[in-house]
C-alpha cells in the first residue's frame, strides 16, 4: 500500500461541496448514520480513554445509526436509532469543525469540515505517528483494498486530484475492522440509559450537539467492557465528568473556527498570509503540535 497524501487530505475533510458526484458518503450500508458528518473515524475504547487522559475529551463526538431491518430500535426525540434492546448503539470519533482549506489538488481555499487535528496550512495531521494517531487512520485504506471497496484516494483521483493510490496491495497484517461482533465494547458501544438522552439525539442528528451531549457518550464508551455491552457506572460517571470539563487547545480552536466560518463550501475571503496568521494564532500558538513535514 503506497499513498501520495501531500496536498490531498481527502480522508480528513468533507470535500463534498468541491465535487459532489465524486466524493463518497457515509449514508450507505445497512445502518447509515443519523448525522451528516463525512468520514467519521471510529475510535477504540482505549483511544477514547487516552484522548480523555490527555485533556482532549472535547475533541470527541458520538455517532448513532439508523436501524437496519430486524434491528432492535430505540425511539428518542422522534428519531429511530439502532439499538440493543432499548439501548442505542453508537461509536465515538473525532470532531470536524469548519476550517479554511484547499484540499484534493485545489487552489482555492474553502470553508470545509476538517478533522480537528488537520493543520489547514500544511494539510497534515498534527498527531500523525504519535501515540494518539487513531488505528483507523494508520491503516487506511487497507480494509477497503482488502474488500475491493472504493477508497477516498480513488475518489480524489476521479475528481482530478492527481495520482494518490500508487500501490493497491493491502498490508499483510490489518487489525480487525471497526464494525462486527468482535467490536462490541471496543469500538461499538450501547448507551445504558436511553431516558438520559432526551434532546441529545435530535441535536446530534442536526449537528448541534452540546458538550454535555458529547460527554454522555464519551463516558459510556470509556465505561464499556470489551466483548460486552455492559457499562461500569462509576467509570462512566467519572469519564463523563472529565469530558464535560475538558478545555483543550483543540476544543477552543473548534469554537473559534466555527464562529469565524462562512457557509459550508464557501470561498475563503482572506489571503494566504492572513490564513496562516490565523492558523498560527488559533492552533500553533495555542498549543497544537507541529506537523512533521513531507518526506
Amino acid at each position: 500500500m503506497d499513498l501520495r497524501c501531500e496536498g490531498c487530505a481527502g480522508c480528513c475533510v468533507d470535500w463534498r461541496p468541491l465535487a459532489p458526484t465524486a466524493a463518497g458518503s457515509d449514508r450507505t450500508g445497512r445502518r447509515p448514520p443519523i448525522d451528516d458528518r463525512y468520514d467519521l473515524v471510529p475510535l477504540t475504547r482505549d483511544e477514547v480513554a487516552a484522548f480523555l487522559d490527555d485533556g482532549l475529551g472535547d475533541v470527541l463526538t458520538p455517532r448513532l445509526f439508523e436501524p437496519a431491518e430486524r434491528d432492535d430500535t430505540a425511539r428518542i426525540d422522534g428519531v429511530d436509532v439502532a439499538a440493543v434492546g432499548d439501548r442505542p448503539v453508537f461509536v465515538v470519533g473525532l470532531r470536524k469543525p469548519p476550517k479554511p482549506v484547499a484540499p484534493v489538488g485545489t487552489d482555492e481555499q474553502r470553508w470545509l469540515g476538517a478533522c480537528v487535528f488537520l493543520d489547514p496550512t500544511t494539510l497534515q495531521c498534527r498527531i500523525h505517528e504519535t501515540d494518539r494517531y487513531p488505528r483507523t487512520c494508520s491503516t487506511y485504506p487497507g480494509h477497503n483494498l482488502e474488500l475491493d471497496a472504493e477508497t477516498e484516494c480513488e475518489r480524489v483521483e476521479a475528481a482530478g486530484g492527481g495520482d494518490r493510490l500508487l500501490d493497491d496491495d493491502p498490508p499483510d497484517r490489518l487489525p480487525a475492522p471497526a464494525f462486527g461482533s468482535h467490536a462490541v465494547g471496543t469500538t461499538v458501544f450501547a448507551y445504558p440509559d436511553p431516558d438520559d438522552l432526551d434532546g441529545a439525539v435530535e441535536r446530534i442528528r442536526d449537528g448541534a450537539a452540546t458538550a454535555a451531549d458529547r460527554a454522555r457518550f464519551v463516558g459510556a464508551a470509556v465505561g464499556s467492557r470489551p466483548g460486552s455491552f455492559a457499562v461500569d457506572p462509576d467509570r462512566m460517571a467519572e469519564a463523563r465528568r472529565r469530558a464535560c470539563a475538558a478545555d483543550s487547545w483543540a476544543g477552543r480552536a473548534i469554537r473559534e473556527w466555527t464562529a469565524r466560518a462562512d457557509d459550508d463550501g464557501a470561498a475563503v475571503t482572506h489571503d494566504d498570509d492572513a490564513r496562516e496568521r490565523l492558523v498560527r494564532r488559533l492552533e500553533d500558538d495555542a498549543g497544537a503540535p507541529e506537523t512533521p513535514g513531507w518526506e
